[in-house]
């Protein structure tokens, strides 16, 4: 086995381990559940609940770490600490209560009792061994499949163990894959999740983003009063002055017409330039890559351009990725020192991402400044993230990502896929636990009784490899349905 296999081995052998591991764990929270809405002792519930996401979250670290399937929190926003009344009381219900801990107890034992996530973790729980775990261990089940075999002293017993280490390096790791969707289809969120979640982020953005606007609403007026408005002021007392002297002294009137001509040319330009701050005419002419290769020639970076968008992102997208770039040259020449400048703006899927990195000092600090703080503020708006790597001396690399900031066309899910679910969600049962585990056991403990399991009418030396085909065809089965489901809802998450 070369490196790679082994390394698969060994992820193999600790996802078992984490599935002995959630088998307990689903047990302690059925007892505690048992204990809460059977006996009344509420106060074990929540210690469960806690511990059984605790679990269930490092089995979402494991499967994006070794299975390559990335597994976002699929639990509703936790509920806010109460706060006192007028009085110093907490209100619960109708209970008023002189410390807060009765009423954030409550609150979260409801938050968790309601929550679906809760259920859903200790359903994938109880049923990761009969499914993610058993899928795992099929180089095991080859293996104790010739077991019997070699007992009774037949030497064919050592095929399972030849097929199995034969196998090893493409079983193995598809094995963990389908572990790690199986784990998506049972730990991901829900729609119902998915939203709670969203209107969670977008009441903490809301008074963020009216703050920006209200502070950005402030820098308008402030330069259209120290500006414009204090030039135009100044034109209008020049041209008064240059009537009153048009008679008596023309050349001196002269002098000051010209005076307010340059003066109205400067406001001119002031005007411009407050805009550009609102709104630059190139962005809405001609979009985000354009808008931004005309900011980079305004800057004295010697700056490089890419631009990679398929279609044009709506305008207030549009808008706050060209002044959190903008915001970014600023910075990159006022603080930075830089010299040279690389922005790339491209997409993945639904996401805009635009990298931009200098050749400055370094050391920027988000928690250093408000310009950088801005940016966030303007792009959690959108449900845009930045991050930003700016060592000591240089360079300095900012990332801006904006998720769903890109129309996209999800096909609708092929007929072949569509006939594939229906097949495997409704077949996949009957090999997998009547015809490969229920004659597994039968097989074991010697059972007279053949019924209708095909493996214990084959010949005996058919009997165990039929047992571990079954469990193989239900297994597989069940990871592509669970695949092709998971598959699709991810594509109706992007979209």
């Amino acid at each position: 086995m070369n490196r790679r296999t082994l390394a698969a081995v060994g992820h193999a052998t600790g996802l078992l381990g984490m599935v002995i591991i959630g088998q307990l764990v689903g047990l302690v929270m059925l007892v505690a559940v048992a204990l809460t809405f059977l006996v009344g002792l509420v106060f074990a519930f929540t210690p469960a609940v806690r511990l059984a996401r605790a679990t269930t979250g490092a089995q979402r670290r494991l499967a994006a770490r070794w299975s390559g399937v990335a597994i976002d929190e699929p639990y509703r926003p936790a509920p806010p600490p109460p706060r006192p009344q007028r009085d110093g009381w907490y209100r619960d219900g109708r209970n008023l209560y002189k410390t807060p801990r009765v009423p954030a107890f409550n609150r979260r034992f409801t938050w968790m009792v309601n929550d679906p996530a809760t259920w859903r973790d200790l359903a994938y729980l109880m049923l990761n061994p009969w499914a993610g775990g058993l899928i795992v261990a099929l180089p095991v089940l080859l293996v104790a499949a010739g077991l019997p075999m070699l007992l009774d002293g037949n030497m064919l017993g050592l095929l399972p163990a030849v097929i199995a280490v034969a196998t090893a390096p493409v079983v193995i790791p598809w094995s963990l894959r389908a572990h790690g969707q199986i784990a998506y289809g049972l730990l991901a969120p829900t729609e119902k999740a998915r939203l709670a979640q969203r209107v969670s982020h977008l009441a903490r953005t809301r008074i963020d983003a009216v703050d920006s606007q209200a502070a950005e609403l402030r820098r308008i007026e402030r330069d259209l009063h120290d500006g414009a408005q204090a030039r135009l002021v100044a034109i209008g007392m020049t041209i008064g002055a240059a009537e009153q002297l048009v008679d008596t002294d023309p050349a001196a009137a002269k002098a000051l017409l010209a005076k307010a001509s340059e003066a109205s040319a400067t406001a001119l330009r002031e005007l411009r330039q407050v805009v550009r701050g609102i709104h630059p005419p190139v962005l809405a002419e001609r979009g985000l890559g354009d808008a931004v290769r005309a900011l980079a020639l305004d800057t004295p970076l010697t700056a490089h351009v890419t631009a990679d968008l398929p279609v044009r992102p709506d305008a207030p997208v549009e808008s706050a990725a060209y002044f959190a770039i903008s915001e970014l040259l600023t910075n990159a020449v006022k603080h930075g020192g830089a010299t040279e400048v690389w922005i790339d703006i491209s997409h993945q899927g639904t996401t805009l991402r635009a990298t931009v990195t200098d050749d400055g000092q370094g050391g920027a600090d988000p928690e250093g400044g408000t310009g950088l703080q801005g940016i966030e503020r303007r792009l959690a708006a959108f449900d845009g993230v930045l991050a930003l790597n700016s060592p000591i001396g240089g360079p300095t690399t900012a990332v801006l990502e904006l998720t769903r900031a890109l129309d996209s066309v999800v096909a609708p899910l092929a007929r072949w896929k569509s006939m594939t679910l229906g097949v495997c969600w409704g077949m996949c049962w009957l090999p997998l636990i009547p015809q490969g585990f229920v004659a597994m056991v039968m097989k074991l403990t010697g059972a007279p009784e053949k019924s209708w399991f095909l493996a214990l009418h084959m010949p005996e030396a058919l009997q165990w490899p039929t047992i571990v085909g079954m469990i193989l065809l239900g297994g597989g089965m069940l990871a592509t349905a669970v695949t092709l489901t998971n598959q699709a809802k991810r594509d109706k998450v992007d979209r």
